[in-house]
């Protein structure tokens, strides 16, 4: 009965390792992840289910690398401060073109010009006419010969 009730408040408040370490690892671990997700991922708009299924495998392999061996809810907190401020910090610095403007927010690519599809650059998205038809379908766009619309992703 007694571990029901009973709170071990030092082991949860108190860090058990350095928390700049949990900083410096989440930093570390979520530059990582971001470098390989932006220079290896499409930016079709919307997620596949491989997609989340890797986001999903990313997160689990990476927690160990991220968060060490941690307990507490300090050491637990940081991190997510951690995660979240360089999410922010990201968008901010693609917003203002600061360092990388363009990096963090790639220049738009046509797939659809005057009602024709632009082939060469659905293969370098790896979208094809099936993935754009429902991708212009969210867009309200039926048909894209028709509305000769000007789609990029």
């Amino acid at each position: 009965m007694d571990k029901l009730f009973s709170v071990n408040w030092h082991d949860m408040i108190i860090p058990s390792q350095s928390l700049l370490e949990v900083c410096i690892r989440g930093t570390i671990t979520y530059w990582i992840i971001y470098l390989c997700m932006r220079l290896f991922r499409r930016g079709a708009g919307q997620l596949s289910i491989s997609d989340l299924l890797l986001i999903t495998m990313i997160s689990d392999a990476a927690q160990n690398a991220m968060a060490g061996t941690y307990n507490s809810i300090s050491e637990g907190a940081v991190l997510i401060l951690t995660l979240v401020f360089w999410d922010y910090a990201i968008d901010w610095m693609g917003y203002k073109k600061v360092i990388f403007g363009k990096f963090a927010k790639p220049e738009p690519i046509l797939l659809v010009r005057n009602g024709r599809l632009i082939r060469q650059n659905m293969e370098k998205e790896l979208i094809d006419e099936e993935e754009l038809m429902s991708l212009l379908r969210e867009k309200d766009v039926d048909d894209y010969r028709v509305s000769k619309p000007r789609v990029t992703i």
